[in-house]
């Protein structure tokens, strides 16, 4: 019989200390970035000890975990949901003035959207609430050029093709309805399980009512319409204990769902003779 190894997973440990997610953390290792004990390890099946082992991302050691933050950040339009940018732009790092432990955002917000937006330096939590099939629901309320009629409200929850694959089943509803400055404008709220990359911005574009400006106000269980944009807070035990019960219920009925039968290949048609 063979021993086990021993450690724990180099992207466990790089997310545990909060450098990054555990996915941004196994392409840090395939691109060779992360050393032990001064030599490159690029396996993701690779392990260390992170109690006695040199772990070093970029040259950086991957600090001791410490305390644990869980962050809510109302994000303001024209920021980066980033913790660095090459161009220099404002990031949501530059609002978190006073917390000193390497916090990461939890997903994204696009630059011109604003709202509710967790920060963590807890990789296990954070990967799992955005792993894309757990369905984690998302709330976003959008302002929208004209005004949706019912037709336009469900093919929202029906789902639409965006580059060729179908949104999952959402629930619209049409929050308001009036003039703008340049016409009529309505304000749906949409709420989506899905991440995908300007996702609501391009759903709402494919059913003929481009995006205004996009508020994201509910993110699973979280939500507080008192938090000011560019304000935030440490969650508070009940709403952490409510974030891991939502992940928890969310894998389950992942698990739980039958997964769709891939397609037999057809067989390729014989050719014909002659005109058809």
């Amino acid at each position: 019989m063979g021993t086990e190894p021993t450690g724990i997973r180099l992207q466990k440990v790089i997310a545990t200390a909060g450098l990054a997610s555990r996915r941004a953390a196994e392409t840090l290792i395939q691109e060779g970035r992360v050393t032990v004990n001064g030599k490159v390890v690029s396996a993701l099946g690779s392990r260390a000890d992170p109690d006695a082992d040199d772990i070093r991302v970029d040259g950086r050691r991957v600090p001791q975990v410490g305390r644990r933050r869980y962050l809510v950040l109302n994000k303001p339009r024209g920021v980066i949901t980033t913790r660095h940018d090459p161009e220099r732009r404002r990031t949501v790092m530059d609002l978190l003035t006073g917390v000193h432990e390497s916090v990461y955002p939890v997903g994204r917000l696009d630059y011109d959207s604003e709202g509710l937006l967790l920060l963590t330096n807890d990789g296990d939590l954070a990967a799992r609430l955005t792993h894309p099939r757990h369905g984690l629901e998302r709330v976003y309320e959008a302002r929208v050029r004209g005004v949706p009629d019912g037709g336009a409200l469900k093919r929202l929850a029906r789902g639409v093709l965006l580059e060729g694959r179908r949104t999952s089943p959402a629930t619209a509803s049409l929050l308001m309805a009036g003039r703008g400055r340049n016409g009529d404008q309505g304000v749906v709220r949409l709420t989506i399980t899905e991440g995908r990359k300007r996702q609501v911005r391009q759903m709402c574009e494919a059913v003929g009512h481009p995006v205004v400006r996009l508020r994201r106000v509910r993110f699973g269980p979280i939500q507080d319409p008192g938090l000011r944009s560019g304000q935030y807070r440490d969650l508070a035990p009940g709403e952490v204990a409510a974030l891991r019960r939502a992940v928890a219920r969310a894998e389950s009925e992942s698990e739980s769902s039958p997964k769709k039968p891939r397609p037999t290949p057809r067989a390729a048609p014989r050719a014909r003779s002659g005109k058809q």
